[in-house]
């Protein structure tokens, strides 16, 4: 198995899904980035049986002419056919030359390879195909490609994605996995069971039943958090993380009557208008004045950014607390 990190290809950045010409990284920042991928990779693959490769080492030797006979391969025409080129032609965004390289680039990384199979998120089918295309351009057989859904992120919209800080890292504290496994909403809970549970389907199955019948939903994202914690971390630590999850949340003390109330707030809201809104508070001066005192609180975490915002998809919910006694669930509509 080859586990090939794109650090050539990431200089110019890929253009997939996105409605404007994407910012290419610097060399320093595309090797940072590197690094971080090849200490992660071990958590889910058997080092004995991948190799590590950077495209760079058949990327950089190219020379111009190659390039140039590369891009001679495919037409304007052909590229446009990709769903967010064409979007953006016709809406009128730029698309920047060095965009229709990255795709050819991709493809022929399966070239270089000799690739059998190529693995990829659904997004990254033209980008697959594209191998397909250059290997018989080449005269190699053509690679299978396996495609698989893309993971939506804790916003409930968007692919989970670091530069949309909607992500759950594997090499991330086993609390903060915790934490932002707990925040998901109900729904979404089981489509991340679904794609990285390694429950079996009766299992899930089974799970969904319990929750129809009166569980929880919170008891199932525990043992989600955990099972995921154990996998990437230890069993010992997933058990400390529930743990601290519990007395963090214990300590709340929130009341059983708590009031609720439903807001639409994908479009997010300051935490201090937000308490005013809800009544926790009289005016935006004492949200303010409150949060300076560390006397609020998202989940019974202490929140002491007045900057601090607040965002809910439809199905999630938050309780938000000022000093001691006053408390109001949110519910995302």
């Amino acid at each position: 198995m080859i586990f090939l990190i794109g650090d050539f290809t990431g200089m110019i950045g890929d253009p997939t899904g996105k409605s404007a010409t994407r910012k290419p990284l610097s060399p320093e920042d595309v090797k940072k980035n590197a690094e971080t991928y090849a200490t992660q990779v071990f958590k889910i693959l058997d080092p004995q049986k991948t190799k590590v490769l950077f495209n760079s080492s058949w990327m950089t030797p190219l020379t111009s002419v190659d390039l140039i006979k590369l891009a001679a391969t495919h037409t304007v025409a052909r590229m446009l056919e990709r769903d967010d080129f064409a979007k953006r032609y016709k809406s009128g965004q730029p698309i920047a030359i060095h965009e229709f390289l990255y795709p050819l680039l991709q493809g022929y990384d399966s070239v270089a390879l000799e690739a059998d199979i190529e693995l990829g998120g659904t997004d990254q089918k033209f980008n697959l195909l594209m191998g397909r295309e250059l290997q018989r351009h080449f005269g190699q057989a053509e690679q299978v490609v396996m495609t698989l859904p893309l993971l939506v992120g804790l916003d409930g919209v968007n692919k989970m994605s670091k530069s949309l800080g909607n992500y759950i890292g594997i090499n991330e504290a086993p609390k903060e996995i915790f934490g932002k496994i707990m925040s998901i909403s109900d729904t979404l809970m089981w489509t991340y069971f679904d794609l990285i549970s390694l429950r079996s389907s009766a299992e899930i199955a089974a799970l969904k039943a319990e929750a129809a019948a009166g569980r929880n939903p919170r008891d199932i994202k525990i043992d989600l958090a955990k099972e995921l914690i154990a996998r990437f971390h230890s069993e010992e630590e997933a058990d400390a993380a529930h743990q601290d999850f519990i007395q963090r949340f214990s300590q709340q003390e929130i009341p059983d009557d708590i009031a609720c109330i439903d807001l639409d707030l994908r479009a997010g809201m300051q935490l201090a208008s937000l308490l005013k809104q809800v009544g926790l508070v009289a005016s935006t001066s004492e949200a303010l004045r409150m949060i300076d005192q560390g006397a609020v609180k998202v989940d019974g975490e202490k929140i002491t950014d007045r900057q601090c915002k607040k965002r809910l998809q439809v199905g999630e919910s938050v309780v938000l607390q000022v000093g001691r006694r006053r408390f109001i669930q949110v519910n995302g509509v």
